[in-house]
């Protein structure tokens, strides 16, 4: 191979989306190499042999014969993605069927028993315990209950302090 030397200053470019041009690097020594004359055949069957090679598929499609199917069933301990990432959901009321009103009273002392238990209920969760409608509990919510928008209860109500200070002193 002849190595021949070229002194020369290259800017190295990259066009980005936006359509700015921005300078990566630069080249100070440019080398070309070509081939010795007597080689220049063997290097030309070299190129076409590669350029065939990379052009040939190595992937064979093959036919099964008989097979019953053995070998694409799961193995035991084999974990299949698809099934584990459907939740099963909880047989949600149908807008069919309404959902009739309590008592406002008999629901506020539903309401404390509920905040007994745990101190942060989403408006779902409530709504499910409860099974009345959504509107009438917002009602109640509003009355009783703080909403809270910020911090690791966010989405949530919980008792306003006066409500809280009452359930603990006294047992209903």
């Amino acid at each position: 191979m002849l190595l021949s030397l070229f002194m020369k200053f290259v800017l190295i470019y990259e066009i980005y989306l936006a359509g700015k041009l921005a300078v990566e690097g630069k080249i100070l020594n440019k080398f070309d190499m070509r081939p010795h004359d007597e080689n220049i055949e063997n290097y030309g069957k070299l190129c076409r042999e590669r350029t065939n090679k990379s052009m040939n598929k190595s992937r064979q499609i093959q036919v099964i014969d008989n097979d019953n199917g053995t070998h694409m069933r799961p193995m035991p301990g084999m974990i299949i993605a698809a099934v584990f990432n459907e939740k099963k959901k909880a047989p949600a009321k149908t807008s069919d069927t309404k959902r009739t009103r309590r008592d406002r009273g008999e629901m506020e002392d539903i309401m404390f028993k509920l905040f007994e238990r745990q101190s942060n209920w989403t408006l779902r969760q409530l709504i499910q315990e409860t099974d009345q409608p959504e509107q009438f509990l917002k009602d109640i919510l509003k009355d009783l209950c703080i909403y809270n928008n910020k911090g690791t209860n966010q989405g949530t109500y919980e008792l306003k302090p006066e409500y809280k200070k009452a359930t603990d002193g006294t047992n209903p």
